[in-house]
């Protein structure tokens, strides 16, 4: 038997040891943790796209799963950057404006006006060989 005085983080006499079994759940529960924070922190520029209903999604998709694969920082924080700012949009004014000067051109021109007809003189005949 053990003496009294000894402190309880000392194994027993039958072999259990209960400062290593909550070590060693406390350590597999730390490790899942970090592992989730890391997936989470990985994931954020993609959430962020996703919400946001950005068009350069696939864009942000890989460039945040190569900073996942291989470690590199600057995918991950180029990933963030294009996920919160958005690409200024050319191409709607350049339709607008498309689309103004084709349906300016398709306007019919005025008309110019008809020459005015020439007045019919009674006393001369109207065909040769008409009398």
């Amino acid at each position: 038997m053990a003496p009294a005085y000894l402190p309880p983080f000392i194994a027993g006499p039958d072999g259990s040891d209960p400062l290593f079994t909550f070590m060693t759940v406390f350590a597999i529960g730390l490790v899942l943790m970090i592992g989730v924070l890391y997936l989470t922190l990985h994931a954020m520029p993609e959430r962020m796209a996703h919400e946001s209903n950005h068009s350069q999604m696939q864009v942000v998709g890989i460039l945040a799963l190569l900073a996942l694969f291989t470690h590199n920082n600057l995918f991950w924080v180029v990933a963030i950057l294009v996920a919160t700012f958005r690409m200024p949009d050319f191409l709607t004014p350049l339709n607008s404006i498309a689309a103004s000067l084709e349906a300016a051109t398709r306007r019919q021109e005025p008309e110019p006006p008809a020459p005015a007809p020439e007045p019919v003189n009674e006393a001369l005949p109207q065909r040769i060989g008409e009398e």
